[in-house]
């Protein structure tokens, strides 16, 4: 295997457009890039699980009246901390920014999440909450990679713990409830901060859509039990918010429509691995049902050990003693979070290349096992049993990390430079990697091939994911590969890391710059949206637009490709997961 950068990351590599490079927030935030047509008919679920007879089945925004509705008394919804007014945009109802959680400024940072405080009167839920602090965005520039994601950073505040909800209908409709976690590692990102993460399409095939901010990095990871049994379960509390907003659905969703026993959890990147790590927490158990993993599968988060040495070296940076620690809590947020980036830099990956079975531990900020809030690692050395019973989905982009955004001269690599690059990887079996990628994909040219054996490592902890999950036999576990090419760009971005998302969502024309929005675009994400709202209905993916998709079995290792020809395909990655392992 290839040998690791003490980041955790992998040698930068030189080809025809340079150092193929990944930037510190980049990677962080799972946004790093290292670098309709088609509709079905109504959803088929079985008795046991039926939703509503119209789920899934994509029903287009209202053509006449205004898009906007909104009014000084509607629509409104009594919440269990107070009364709510939203909006409605294309019949759809819409509430932004609804506290679940107090301040966690002062003397609540780095404490668990409180309720927050009941209001009187009507509260006004029509735009964005605030978002956690966090590092800004590095190397941003007007180029490629911004304009593809079209990034809005939002307001930072320590007043973030908020949450967003869109649902078809104020009603006992009893819809499934799936709620996003966002990505962006556990150090960066919001609810907000991409176009893809609108519910609206998603609401409107039947599902009530749930989206969370919650505390990042230094404010929701710093592990200070050494200094305080206060500060018992600092180093979990960004995900004890989770564990909050999810407590919030349980108690308030059916006033928007929503079957509080039919909630899913889902995220990608460092979403993915929120919703690894509340499959291992007692305090989430019973709070969601089904659970799917989108190129974030962290197996591992970091050790009591490993984020003891970081609170140290915090505490170092700012001039306090053990003593003082107290005094981290009348910091300035900004203050705070600058020395906590500065602290963990040694923490950065250095290539695009990275090897995330061996990334929790270095990421800096992440859940830490050990404690009551995550006693144990949340995938390693087995999946959790306590979640035995939780159906999921596991996957990745085809391409992740390693693209050709920002980098024209991407496709005109090399064989030369593709074997120099493997070869820093996997020195003198190179060879027997290249061959074996190739016969994979034999219509690759060399930067792709490139990308694939990249990415492959990436690929390797969804599937160990997925088999462990398997492993316990309980609930099916389903495993996907999206390997859909974006034409934009001359088709240099691929299948970049978090290039299903508007898929997922729904959402090809919002994300228009990075989808095309063109008829096949809409078409797969018709197909795909489908399947994610299917299973958050039942457990079970499948629907009439799409090959039969079978639970991961690990003798024969079935994974559904989506592409523009979606396809069930055994044994997908048998032969290029053997060869890196070997090599």
């Amino acid at each position: 295997m290839p040998e690791l950068n003490e980041d955790g990351s992998v040698s930068s590599m030189e080809t025809s457009t340079g150092k193929i490079k990944a930037s510190r927030r980049d990677v962080m935030k799972g946004l790093a890039l290292a670098a309709a047509a088609g509709g079905f008919g109504p959803a088929m679920l079985s008795e046991a699980a039926a939703a509503p007879a119209d789920i899934g089945y994509p029903k287009p925004a209202p053509t006449t009246g205004d898009v906007i509705r909104a009014s000084d008394s509607n629509p409104e919804v009594e919440t269990a901390h107070g009364r709510i007014r939203g909006y409605v945009r294309n019949g759809i109802y819409t509430f932004k920014a609804i506290p679940y959680g107090a301040d966690t400024s002062g003397a609540n940072r780095f404490m668990p999440p409180q309720k927050p405080s009941p209001w009187t009167g009507t509260r006004p839920c029509l735009y964005h909450g605030y978002v956690s602090p966090q590092s800004p965005r590095s190397g941003w520039e007007n180029n490629e990679e911004s304009w593809l994601f079209s990034w809005d950073d939002g307001i930072q505040n320590e007043d973030c713990l908020n949450l967003n909800v869109w649902t078809e209908g104020l009603d006992n409709g009893k819809r499934p409830v799936m709620v996003w976690l966002h990505g962006g590692g556990f150090s960066a990102g919001s609810s907000t901060e991409l176009p893809s993460y609108d519910g609206e399409s998603l609401a409107r095939r039947g599902v009530v859509l749930v989206s969370v901010n919650h505390r990042l990095n230094v404010f929701g990871y710093l592990n200070l039990a050494a200094f305080g049994e206060n500060y018992a379960l600092s180093s979990n509390v960004g995900m004890l918010d989770i564990v909050a907003s999810l407590e919030w659905v349980r108690d308030n969703i059916s006033r928007f429509g929503g079957d509080p026993g039919r909630v899913t959890i889902f995220g990608q990147s460092g979403g993915g691995g929120k919703v690894t790590a509340l499959m291992a927490m007692p305090a989430a158990t019973g709070l969601f049902h089904r659970a799917i993993v989108e190129s974030g599968s962290l197996l591992r988060g970091g050790t009591m050990e490993g984020s003891h040495a970081l609170a140290e070296k915090l505490l170092k940076q700012l001039n306090l003693s053990a003593s003082d620690v107290d005094k981290l809590q009348q910091l300035p947020f900004a203050d705070l979070e600058k020395a906590a980036a500065e602290a963990t830099a040694f923490h950065m990956p250095a290539s695009g290349v990275i090897d995330f079975r061996h990334i929790g531990n270095r990421l800096g900020w992440a859940p830490v096992a050990g404690n009551a809030a995550l006693p144990d690692q949340p995938f390693d050395p087995k999946a959790p049993s306590m979640s035995a019973s939780v159906p999921m989905i596991v996957g990745n982009t085809l391409n992740e990390f390693i693209n050709g955004i920002n980098k024209p001269d991407a496709f005109k690599m090399t064989s030369e430079e593709l074997q120099a690059n493997v070869s820093k990887l996997w020195k003198d079996k190179a060879g027997d990697v290249v061959a074996v990628f190739r016969k994979s994909f034999p219509n690759a040219n060399n930067f792709h091939l490139w990308s694939a054996i990249g990415a492959s490592m990436v690929r390797s902890t969804a599937l160990e994911q997925v088999r462990r999950k398997a492993d316990l036999k309980a609930a099916p576990a389903y495993s996907y590969r999206f390997d859909w090419q974006t034409p934009v760009l001359d088709a240099r971005p691929m299948a970049f890391h978090c290039s299903e998302l508007a898929f997922v969502f729904d959402n090809t024309a919002r994300c228009e710059n990075m989808t095309g929005n063109g008829v096949a675009a809409r078409a797969l994400a018709n197909k795909m949206s489908e399947a994610w709202i299917h299973f958050a209905a039942s457990g079970d993916p499948n629907h009439p637009g799409i090959p039969h998709w079978k639970p991961f079995d690990p003798t024969t290792n079935g994974t559904m490709v989506f592409d523009d020809e979606c396809a069930f395909r055994e044994h997908l990655d048998d032969d290029c997961q053997k060869v890196i392992s070997e090599a």
